[in-house]
């Protein structure tokens, strides 16, 4: 984040200011008021996003459809049918895209916000604004795929008694749903601010972040119920924040049991941690953003 000084202009006819923009230095924290100030930018550049992200695709804003439908049917057949995984008393294949919503967001938010500065260089080398804006903008233009995901969660839930498939009840927790989305955005900003800096330093970083998602998953019960990690690691597990989000969605989407309050309050401090370390790395690195990107 720059600093800038207003110094009056040395002039003898009418007095004009100067605004001079200086690169910061040492650890300091983010000039939130700064990026207020910029919010119209965050927004054209949240929904710049959104509109190329299908441009030129033959099946537009269906891609937030199907990925979820393929993923669910693949793991139904695969860890349902075959593995026998437990659902918790629920329909496999409800289970598993309950918590395919958050996780996709998540995936989609951490590979754009990891890329972004290194994707806007030429903007980021020609103009002046709070560089924190770019990975925020990639984080928000998710949101619509989730939005569109949950249609498709809703048309399932509406079928099954129709064709008698199944049938499941959502109960008043569905309130909850914005909480546990933020609480995805959060952890993906958080961890995206971390990559996307050493993206601009370490261009091999982006190579990373496919294997990062593939690892993490299989330590986030997408493919798996929470209740076959024994109680003794329950607290344990809840370092992963992603876990907590699943389970919250399938809690409020599915009416399974309540999330483990304890591993939900380890998993908010972790997130609240990795995104202040996040924002002054952030900070601290950013005076050097337009010279290496």
């Amino acid at each position: 984040m720059a600093t800038i000084d207003i110094l009056p202009a040395r002039q003898t006819q009418a007095p004009s200011d100067i605004t001079r923009i200086r690169p910061s230095r040492g650890w300091r924290a983010i000039n939130l008021r700064e990026v207020w100030r910029y919010r119209e930018l965050l927004w054209f550049l949240t929904l710049r996003d959104i509109k190329l992200r299908y441009k030129q695709t033959a099946l537009g804003v269906s891609w937030a459809v199907l990925q979820p439908l393929f993923t669910m049917g693949v793991f139904t057949v695969f860890f349902g049918k075959l593995g026998k995984l437990p659902s918790d008393g629920k329909p496999y294949a409800l289970f598993v895209l309950a918590a395919l919503l958050p996780w996709q967001l998540f995936v989609n938010a951490l590979t754009q916000s990891s890329n972004s500065l290194v994707a806007e260089q030429r903007l980021i080398t020609k103009v002046y604004f709070p560089r924190l804006i770019v990975p925020v903008a990639s984080v928000l233009s998710g949101l619509v795929d989730l939005l569109v995901a949950l249609c498709l969660m809703v048309a399932m839930m509406a079928a099954g008694p129709v064709f008698g498939w199944f049938t499941v009840k959502p109960t008043a927790a569905v309130l909850t749903i914005p909480i546990f989305t933020l609480f995805a955005v959060l952890t993906a900003l958080a961890v995206g601010l971390w990559l996307s800096a050493l993206n601009v330093q370490y261009r091999d970083v982006r190579y990373t972040i496919p294997f990062l998602t593939q690892f993490w998953m299989f330590l986030t019960p997408v493919a798996y119920a929470a209740s076959l990690v024994p109680s003794a690691y329950r607290l344990l597990y809840g370092l992963n924040p992603m876990t907590g989000v699943v389970e919250g969605f399938r809690w409020a989407l599915l009416d399974t049991d309540a999330p483990d309050w304890g591993m939900m309050a380890v998993s908010a401090a972790v997130v609240l941690v990795l995104l202040a370390g996040g924002l002054f790395y952030f900070r601290r690195m950013e005076r050097t953003f337009a010279d290496m990107v």
